[in-house]
């Protein structure tokens, strides 16, 4: 639980380094500057507000956010989500190289994903050495146990 909450937390900090980035990066921006980079139709819905989205402009919504409610198949998704992040600041890097106000913030998160792929890792092995079953990769048998009949009408499942 402290783990969750740790890379949560720090989750929320990385959003606001990005933001800060993004909006350093546009608060001066002429109306021209905002037409010539592509940004006009941005502008008109937000201005130069942050507002989270993903490169190809599709706002950021709850569906971006997995939860099975199983502990294996949610630390498998946390992992995913971990690797993605760190693609994207390898990418937002490889833009970005010669502008080390941008660089130097986006390694230090990158690193940070990396930290945090190790911990869900961790979280993965824990939850897997406390289960009743090592069959892992196919379901959690907690959650599976047979269900017993309560009807009175002579059925076998009782």
């Amino acid at each position: 639980m402290g783990l969750l909450n740790d890379i949560g937390t720090e989750e929320l900090a990385h959003l606001e380094i990005v933001s800060t980035i993004v909006h350093q990066l546009t608060r001066n921006l002429s109306m021209e500057e905002i037409e010539n980079s592509g940004l006009g139709p941005y502008y008109i819905d937000h201005t130069v507000a942050v507002w989270p989205q993903s490169a190809a402009g599709i706002p950021v919504n709850s569906c971006e956010f997995q939860s099975k409610g199983d502990p294996i198949t949610d630390l498998f998704e946390d992992l995913a989500a971990e690797q993605k992040a760190r693609s994207t600041y390898d990418n937002i890097l490889r833009v970005v190289k010669n502008t080390p106000e941008v660089a130097d913030p986006i390694r230090f998160l990158r690193a940070r994903e990396v930290v945090h792929f190790q911990r869900f890792g961790e979280a993965l092995s824990t939850v897997q050495e406390e289960l009743n079953s090592k069959n892992f990769y196919a379901y959690n048998p907690s959650f599976d146990k047979p269900a017993f009949c309560t009807c009175n009408d002579g059925c076998d499942n009782k």
